[in-house]
């Protein structure tokens, strides 16, 4: 069978099975203090009631401009922050419900990969000793000798040699210091990862190579990820389905060829505008849509829809009425008034 249909047939798994994660009208708003002249204080609107699920198996891309909350979402569901409102539900519990030792189990089955593997690696410790430590501390695998062969093991797994466990990060290059984030984040045994932009920080060559071992992690583990990007070719790469975020909402989610081939929302489609197209003619004959105007500010959303500043479709009725994220076509919803 080849690499395509494989991932066609677990593409299909994944749909049919239940969901592993569902998030319900997420609410995360920071309070911050005015400037000098303004006074008061304000309110960001970073994720304002998005809604998804992932099922067992599945890859999730969630993609949008800097700033448009990705991120704040992904640290929702690890409970880095906590949400003003919501649920996530994760594996039939809510998390947002959970306190003290009751959510450190929880967690051990949901894990990150960060986006820059440098920042994210203790420069004081070893490889071994990084990959070791979730171990140590949750008491999964008591004995040290134990541990030590489960690290090698690990360190295989991603693609690094059992001496690699001796080094430390400044002696690996970008790629091998993403193989060991990974390597961290499998020692939980986990069935959830948040991808941060895993591969956004390395070159294009080793972005493949890194995104050709998550894929073939999930084929042997089941993990579902979450993969956070604003690179839409590696998301159309390696998601089942894509979710498009804008200033903070949801406004559209399908699967990653319905997307791409048949996008219903204006701000979907002039994202898919701007990714270059290897054919130089196809590139030069394809019309482009140039968006107009900035991002407003979280602190001071449009009203209706959030996008009806910069859409060149809106209408009065965008202006006042904030849209629903609701099924326009089988299995593909959008956010839009004209869709």
């Amino acid at each position: 069978m080849s690499a395509v249909a494989e991932r066609s047939v677990t593409a299909a798994a994944a749909a049919a099975g239940d969901p592993i994660l569902e998030v319900r009208n997420l609410v995360m708003h920071f309070e911050v203090a005015g400037g000098l002249f303004q006074g008061g204080a304000g309110l960001v609107r970073a994720v304002d009631g998005v809604s998804f699920s992932i099922r067992r198996g599945e890859t999730l891309g969630l993609v949008g401009e800097s700033g448009c909350g990705k991120t704040t979402t992904g640290r929702c569901i690890l409970q880095l922050e906590r949400p003003t409102s919501g649920e996530i539900i994760f594996e039939g519990r809510d998390l947002t419900r959970l306190d003290g030792d009751e959510l450190r189990r929880v967690r051990q089955r949901i894990q990150v990969i960060f986006q820059d593997p440098y920042s994210s690696l203790n420069p004081r410790m070893s490889v071994g000793q990084i990959v070791e430590e979730p171990m140590a501390v949750h008491g999964l695998v008591p004995d040290r000798r134990a541990r030590a062969a489960r690290v090698r093991e690990l360190l295989g797994r991603v693609g690094l040699l059992p001496q690699h466990a001796n080094r430390y990060p400044h002696e690996l290059s970008g790629g091998q210091r993403q193989r060991v984030g990974i390597a961290r984040a499998l020692a939980m045994s986990p069935s959830l990862i948040v991808c941060d932009e895993p591969v956004s920080a390395l070159d294009v060559s080793i972005q493949a190579q890194i995104i050709n071992l998550l894929e073939d992690l999930q084929a042997d583990l089941g993990l579902a990820y979450l993969f956070v990007a604003h690179d839409l070719a590696v998301v159309r790469h390696i998601s089942h389905r894509v979710a498009v975020m804008y200033l903070g909402k949801m406004v559209e989610v399908a699967d990653r060829n319905e997307l791409y081939q048949s996008p219903q929302h204006p701000y979907t489609r002039a994202l898919l505008s701007a990714v270059p197209i290897p054919d130089p003619g196809l590139e030069a004959e394809r019309e482009r849509q140039v968006l107009r105007g900035e991002v407003p500010s979280p602190l001071n959303p449009p009203s209706g829809c959030v996008f009806h500043p910069r859409c060149p479709l809106a209408v009065e009725r965008c202006r006042g009425e904030i849209p629903a994220l609701r099924q326009v076509r089988p299995q593909h919803d959008a956010a839009c008034h004209l869709a």
